[in-house]
């Protein structure tokens, strides 16, 4: 990364700018080339975002890739978690220390003694940004929206807690034949009743899969069961939370604005948050050095020793909730051979990778949940023979008549660090069974698409737990979760894990969840790689700002100021 002294208010593309950079002092200088653009920053006199910044309090935000929806209920990454949190809240709110559950759209709430039933109050001072009151029905239309079959969400499991969720989802029953754990006692106050006690239930609520959504605007678009609408542009979007959606230049920028209709505005310092989604890391060291950006998203590996050394006040190592793994396609050959995926998998150096390419205090996961995980730590199940791999190839290839397998083809969305780590198993691979592949990268939106639809071999991934307990990691594996994409199926696994939901005792859900984790490691329908660290630059005018396993920072708490506190 290189410092430079310069600002302008957004990051301007181009299409077609030559690699080169203008040797002046006065000059434009190239930021950073990635799939999402050139960003370009003049070279002037004025002072720098950051510089400015304490006096506007507005946040600059790397983002990474721009997110595909900025609607909650279709949305599945980071980036757009990162967003939603600012523009919308759910019933409980987050401790910005510990994450604990607190009051939020919801002033209190009553547990049932069974721990089935839990009645929310919700606040009468809450509202709208266009000042409408927030009530018990804004919840229900959209829980019933994001479990509708129709909407195709993803996310849709999440609500599988609420009882007789799942039958409406899978399309067998209406919402009212169904009788789904819903129900408005009055206008503010909410009942909802669980399939089993849940102990991780109030920290689910933080997702924005259960976040609501203002059902005028919704309706006004049709957006209640069609994707693609129009309500989530800026001068559409209506939120209920401490921000609202003021500008979205995709690729660009997104910027969102402090929101005076918000009930507990007076806590709010920021007047407004920038995101900026910038893919690749170099680039977004690069704004960080110039004072374009606060926060970055990312590291890259190659940086990482330097900055520890020459610019520690920066850099920032913290604990992360999540696992970096590959999926495979089991309805594609080579891949809906057992022997091939335990071959690739036996032949990943998992220490060397952390060690030598991330550099970043990663993990080697030799299973799929981190360890430590709401007390669950699974025994190892992947490891490293490359001897046996290769009996394994060898035996398929056999079989099939074949001397070599045939090029297969790795994908992975736009970034150095991804690219990395696929140029590192493309090495072991090749090392240790011969074996050629073909690396892919894509910009995001079209990633996602295509791992969607199938379209893919051999695809890099990455999971965050959206709460502290092991589920959040082993339900993506159920026969069905939209999440799950590899085609892997089994009913051993399901039924291990309806057992872990279903107990309250931690010994038998763990040794259920065990259960599910050697499953994985049987059938190898993913490889898992590593579990995260969160890796980031942050300037030290940034305050309200700490350390979290889920990397969750509510913005109601974050602000501006010189520094040391």
């Amino acid at each position: 990364m290189y410092p430079f002294s310069c600002h302008v208010p957004y990051p301007v593309q181009f299409r077609n700018i030559k690699k080169s950079l203008i040797q002046s002092v006065k000059a434009a200088l190239l930021l950073g080339v990635g799939i999402l653009g050139h960003f370009l920053f003049s070279s002037c006199s004025a002072p720098s975002n950051v510089e400015r910044a304490i006096d506007e309090q507005i946040l600059h935000f790397g983002l990474g890739a721009e997110p595909q929806y900025l609607d909650p209920h279709l949305a599945t990454s980071v980036a757009a978690h990162n967003i939603l949190s600012a523009l919308l809240e759910g019933l409980v709110s987050e401790d910005p220390k510990t994450l604990k559950p607190l009051p939020g759209v919801a002033e209190s709430w009553v547990i049932s003694e069974d721990k089935k039933t839990y009645i929310f109050q919700i606040r009468k001072e809450a509202r709208w940004h266009n000042g409408d009151p927030v009530t018990a029905n804004d919840f229900i239309y959209s829980y019933k929206r994001i479990l509708n079959p129709n909407l195709g969400a993803q996310y849709a499991s999440m609500l599988y807690v609420l009882k007789n969720a799942k039958i409406y989802h899978e399309g067998k029953k209406t919402w009212d034949e169904a009788n789904v754990g819903v129900k408005a006692l009055n206008t503010h106050s909410l009942q909802l009743t669980l399939e089993n006690q849940t102990p991780y239930f109030l920290e689910l609520l933080n997702h924005y899969s259960w976040f609501p959504v203002h059902q005028p605007t919704l309706e006004k678009f049709d957006a209640f069961a069609r994707i693609g609408t129009k309500w989530t542009k800026p001068q559409n979007f209506i939120g209920n939370g401490p921000f609202q959606l003021s500008d979205h230049k995709i690729n660009s920028v997104i910027e969102v604005k402090a929101s005076k209709e918000y009930w507990d505005a007076n806590r709010t310092k920021l007047s407004a948050i920038r995101f900026y989604p910038i893919e690749t890391a170099d680039t977004e060291e690069r704004g960080f050095r110039t004072g374009f950006l606060h926060v970055t998203q990312t590291v890259s590996s190659d940086r990482i020793d330097f900055l520890k050394k020459k610019h520690p006040e920066w850099i920032h190592f913290e604990p992360y909730l999540g696992t970096y793994y590959y999926r495979f396609n089991l309805k594609a050959p080579p891949f809906d051979d057992l022997r091939v995926r335990k071959a690739l998998s036996l032949s990943v150096n998992r220490k060397l990778l952390v060690e030598k390419v991330l550099k970043g205090g990663q993990l080697p996961a030799y299973c799929f949940t981190p360890p430590d995980t709401g007390g669950f730590t699974a025994k190892k199940g992947y490891g490293y023979d490359p001897e046996q791999a290769k009996v394994l190839l060898d035996s398929y290839l056999k079989e099939k008549g074949l001397q070599t397998l045939p090029p297969f083809e790795l994908s992975y969305n736009t970034s150095e660090g991804h690219k990395k780590v696929a140029e590192a198993l493309q090495a072991m691979w090749k090392k240790s069974l011969g074996v050629d592949i073909q690396l892919t990268n894509m910009e995001w939106k079209v990633f996602l698409s295509s791992i969607t639809k199938g379209d893919y071999a051999l695809a890099r991934a990455g999971w965050i737990g959206d709460y502290v307990d092991a589920n959040t990691f082993l339900h993506l594996w159920r026969t069905g979760e939209g999440n799950n994409l590899t085609g892997w199926s089994n009913q051993e696994y399901d039924r291990a894990l309806n057992l872990a939901e279903q107990s309250l005792n931690p010994a038998e859900r763990f040794i259920h969840f065990q259960n599910c984790e050697d499953l994985l490691a049987e059938e190898i329908p993913i490889l898992p790689l590593y579990f995260y660290v969160q890796v980031s630059l942050r300037h030290p005018s940034v305050q309200g700002w700490y350390p979290t396993l889920l990397d969750h920072h509510p913005y109601k708490y974050v602000y501006l100021d010189n520094g040391v506190k």
